[in-house]
């Protein structure tokens, strides 16, 4: 036989386009429609229903950026459709490669109840079926003007990503407003012929299966006479029930689908617009529910439920319908997709805490899963935690985005800092926005990595990102892969059944240890630094709110705002989205975030106010109590309390260099500062031993070109280092000591920017405190703060959630290689036997570890770079411009314990407040600082118990003793969710009014105590 396989591949290609595509709707009348345009922010339904319209037609523009028009379509259904099923099909504009990235719809009846979402890939409403004749039609459209910020030619600048600079363009029109029939035998002949077609192209050219298709789709062609498609549709997909009733292999790939739409919660439009994006999503999903009996959809991230129904209790409805039938699955327990890199410890515990607390409060529905498709990366502090909430599986799609290497496994089992184990799975069909195309299920099946010991593997299916969902062509396209020869096999199944049945067939999968490092996006580390700012400070601004309250709750009978701090933390953990605490949302975004981290601020310093000044006492009382947050004592103040201390007066001093700069001494320290300003010595004088490494100079700022080759606002590419511009000129040079400080002042500038740092050596303590405020007005350019020590090592510690992870100072591997940019939390921390470095800081995250060996001594220069500031232009063409405030420090001599005391430190300062009291005592002490307490709060149930968290920070083993200041009646082990459990692996007892705990390398334990009554 001939190959003419290509001749009828093509013919299929263009009949399909040309002809039976626009047969699914044969028969067609305009409809009309009036236009009403609110004049600022969404309004209300009813007042958009209620507004008066103006005539506009298909062609005529409409939308500003941002805008709001208000749409009624209105028609009457042609007497010789009666009997048929007929759709309202309405375009304002789409492009269809662009779903959920511009223009969208939320229809609603006269009585302003909705129907469904409209996007590039939805245009069509469901008028009746079978209709009547004469039949009045009237809908109304709430049409959102969102424009396209992430356009054919990506990651140019643009203002349209801030409704302060977007202008008042129309940016769409009208395309299609018509009344039409739908021909369901056609529309189900081209789900055929598109299923056989991608399998076709799937299949090895000489295998018998992609000819037997061959030759029935030819045979279907053949059958349609294209000047009647709609008459000889039956015909042609009658040639094709063979060849879609041939059964799967037994050996196929098992795919378990589920309905899915990855809402991000803010990206390339504000937090507002994403309330009616889930709107539209899940009203449309709701309804698909509803006509498709065997498919299944789930969605994550309890704000978005929380949002629907505070803004439309009426699509909240119907999702609490489907959630009762088992059919709109809540997935993952989080407040949101979060961020997980960057969230501290007690943050990344509470997404757990709301989200979980949410879906069980809301729908009786507690999930096992952690469902992160879209993250950008997992630290390795992550399994701990999701065990302790009461999950035990993770799903995440991003990894797959590495740049350098591929990930070895599909289903695995990840294991976390402290041993705990997750069974993880990778979806190997690599996209969260799966459509049902053959090349993507066929690629799940090929890439699948764990072929012999495991054949199920997930594909969340349905536009994502900017929202959608499925589509009822997805759902027809799944139905016919169900069970086809030559795919794999595909099955609308929840998550949960999907993990059961992957962990039942693979009892002893492979073990990842450490962190899911993702290879790309390494620069959302420091994008945006006041939001992550904004963030690092509501997070400790909380820990001192809850402990405070707590402490005067207990102990002066004040009130706990429950709901104010339930409500701030989730405001708080709402910001951890994956593209708002990284930095890589639109202008909007994060001009809106720093606002409502300002407010945060000033509600939670109230709060922390308000409690201190219960416990102290009458301000008229004149003494000055110092209040310790942190979780080591200091200045003589215990870990949780207050007491009366004098201020250092004496011990530092400063002596002006004959060859210029500053020598600062406060008996601890000696700190060379050169006449450039740079750190030429710290030297730790119990020991001599000096920090700084020879010829080398620490706080050297660097200057380097930004302009990774894609995902400006996500990247940094590894060839920036291959410029620098160290700043070393100085505009000034200034010293000062007062006894209890020695300063030094040094400025500079650079382009446009200016820079001044202050080095702050303080009385009684070992560490040189480093101080920078940057005006800041580069374009693509990053900054970062250099400190070259004088240390060997192979690798070095960085914090993360309640412990630290260790990561290798060299590049012996090209997975070693490709962490050249990598996350820290409070401290990095480098040593040898006996001697190590901590440098903390207050609120930045990115950061990197090179070495290398001088040539004058042949000894190791280890050089940690703080990143500072970024400049990049997409999608915020004005990123991090202005004035920006950074602290950090230096702690020679340094263990991992005083690594940690320092990192709390630098962020819960001393506070000093006045009044009658002498001490407050603490609720609870510890007697060994390898166990530190993260939280100290009052239980959300209300009960007046304490709850109190718990976890080993050295990695090491630790026993030490918890006492209480009240008389303690008992002590439970709890999950993060505060319900008895017996998780804990370490050893906690009740024994003479205290509690005895034993704990693990950085083992986790929350305990719920009560006292006596």
């Amino acid at each position: 036989m001939h190959d003419d396989r290509t001749l009828v591949e093509s013919r299929l290609k263009r009949v399909l386009e040309e002809r039976i595509l626009p047969a699914v709707y044969p028969e067609s009348v305009p409809l009309e429609v009036g236009i009403w345009t609110a004049p600022g922010e969404p309004v209300p339904v009813a007042e958009g229903l209620a507004a008066p319209r103006t005539p506009i037609a298909v062609g005529d523009a409409w939308g500003a950026p941002w805008g709001t028009s208000w749409l009624t379509v209105s028609g009457t259904v042609p007497e010789a459709w009666a009997g048929r099923t007929v759709e309202a099909l309405i375009d304002l504009g789409f492009d269809a490669n662009m779903p959920g990235f511009q223009c969208e719809g939320l229809v609603y009846r006269p009585d302003g109840s909705p129907v469904k979402g409209l996007n590039p890939r939805n245009q069509w409403v469901r008028i009746a079926a079978p209709a009547a004749g004469g039949e009045p039609v009237l809908l109304h459209v709430e049409a959102a003007a969102n424009p396209v910020i992430l356009d054919y030619h990506p990651f140019l600048p643009t203002e349209l990503g801030d409704q302060e600079t977007a202008g008042d363009q129309p940016q769409y029109k009208l395309t299609r407003m018509d009344l039409a029939v739908f021909d369901e035998t056609v529309w189900q002949l081209s789900l055929d012929l598109e299923v056989l077609g991608e399998l076709m192209a799937e299949l090895p050219v000489d295998g018998a299966r992609r000819w037997e298709i061959l030759r029935a789709v030819e045979r279907a062609l053949d059958a349609i006479d294209l000047q009647d498609v709609n008459g000889t549709a039956a015909a042609a997909r009658s040639e094709l029930t063979a060849v879609l009733a041939a059964p799967a292999a037994p050996s196929a790939h098992r795919i378990s689908a589920i309905g899915h739409a990855h809402i991000d919660s803010a990206w390339l439009w504000p937090l507002r617009e994403t309330v009616r994006k889930v709107a539209r999503t899940t009203a449309n999903m709701t309804a698909l529910l509803a006509d498709e009996p065997d498919f299944l959809y789930t969605m994550s991230q309890a704000q978005q439920y929380a949002w629907i129904k505070e803004h439309r209790p009426e699509v909240y409805a119907r999702v609490r319908k489907a959630v009762a039938e088992g059919r709109f699955v809540p997935a993952g327990g989080m407040w949101v997709e979060s961020d997980t890199n960057m969230p501290g410890s007690e943050a990344m515990a509470r997404q757990f805490v709301h989200g979980k607390r949410f879906f069980l409060e809301e729908f009786g529905v507690e999930n096992h899963e952690a469902w992160l498709p879209d993250t950008f990366g997992f630290t390795g502090g992550l399994p701990q935690i999701i065990r302790n909430a009461g999950s035990r599986w993770l799903l995440t799609q991003k990894i797959s985005w590495s740049q350098v290497n591929r990930f070895p496994h599909h289903t695995f089992l990840w294991e976390g800092i402290d041993g705990t184990r997750i069974f993880t799975h990778f979806p190997p069909v690599d996209t969260y926005n799966c459509s049902m195309k053959g090349s993507e299920i066929a690629h799940a099946a090929r890439n699948f990595k764990d072929k012999g010991v495991a054949r199920h593997s997930i594909a969340p299916t349905g536009w994502g990102d900017g929202g959608g969902g499925t589509t009822r062509e997805m759902v027809g396209k799944a139905a016919r892969l169900r069970d086809l020869e030559g795919s794999a096999t595909v099955r609308w199944e929840k998550p949960a059944e999907f993990f059961a049945k992957a962990e039942a067939e693979y009892p002893n999968p492979p073990v990842w240890v450490g962190e899911l490092y993702l290879e790309l996006h390494r620069a959302t580390l420091t994008s945006q630094a006041r939001t992550k700012q904004g963030n690092r400070r509501s997070e400790n601004l909380l820990r001192e709110a809850e402990l405070w309250c707590a402490t005067a709750a207990l102990r002066t009978g004040a009130a706990y705002p429950y709901e104010q701090l339930d409500r701030i933390w989730k405001t708080v953990l709402l910001h951890q989205f994956h593209d708002i605490l990284p930095g890589s949302s639109i202008a909007w975004v994060h001009r809106e975030a720093e606002a409502t981290y300002a407010a945060l601020a000033a509600e939670l310093e109230a709060l922390i106010g308000a409690a201190q000044q219960a416990l102290a006492g009458e301000a008229a009382g004149g003494r000055e109590l110092v209040f310790n947050a942190a979780p080591h004592a200091r200045s003589a103040v215990p870990a949780g309390g207050a007491a009366v201390v004098a201020r250092a007066e004496a011990g530092c001093t400063v002596v002006e260099r004959p060859e210029g700069g500053f020598t600062l001494r406060n008996g601890l320290l000696e700190v060379t500062v050169d006449a450039d300003g740079l750190i030429g010595s710290v030297v730790e004088l119990a020991g001599g031993r000096e920090t700084v490494a020879p010829g080398s100079r620490a706080n050297l700022l660097q200057l380097h070109p930004d302009f990774p080759n894609m995902w400006d606002a996500w990247d940094v590419d590894q060839f920036y280092r291959n410029t620098v511009t160290d700043l070393t000129g100085v505009d000034s040079l200034t010293a000062s000591a007062t006894g209890a400080a020695a300063v030094v002042r040094v400025a500079r500038s650079f382009g446009s920017s200016t820079v001044v740092q202050t080095l702050t050596l303080r009385a009684g303590e070992q560490r040189l405190d480093i101080g920078t405020e940057v005006d800041w007005h580069e374009t693509e350019k990053f900054l970062k703060a250099a400190f070259p020590l004088d240390v060997h090592t192979e690798r070095y510690a960085a914090e993360t959630q309640f412990g630290h992870l260790y990561r290798p100072t060299h590049t012996n591997t090209s997975w070693d290689a490709a962490k050249f940019e990598a996350c820290n939390h409070r401290f990095v921390h480098l040593d040898e036997p006996g001697w190590g470095v901590a440098l903390v800081t207050a609120s930045t995250y990115g950061h990197d570890v090179t070495r290398t060996v001088r040539a004058a001594d042949g000894g190791t220069t280890t050089t940690v770079r703080f990143s500072l500031l970024r400049a990049p232009r997409f999608p915020d063409p004005k990123t991090d411009q202005g004035v920006h405030r950074f602290r950090h420090a230096l702690v020679p001599g340094a263990t991992i314990a005083d690594a940690v005391r320092e990192g709390y430190r630098i962020g819960l300062p001393e506070r000093r407040v006045t009044g009658s009291a002498e001490e407050v005592a603490p609720l609870v002490e510890l007697d060994n600082d390898a166990l530190v307490v993260s939280a100290v709060k009052l239980a959300d149930d209300r009960s007046g118990d304490l709850v109190v968290r718990v976890y080993e920070a050295g990695g090491g083993r630790a026993r030490g003793r918890l006492t209480t200041s009240f008389p303690l009646a008992g002590a439970v082990p709890c999950d993060l969710l505060e319900r008895p459990w017996d998780g804990t692996r370490g050893e906690v007892t009740v024994e003479d009014g205290a509690v005895r705990l034993a704990l693990r390398p950085f083992e986790l334990v929350t305990l719920r105590l009560t006292a006596a009554r």
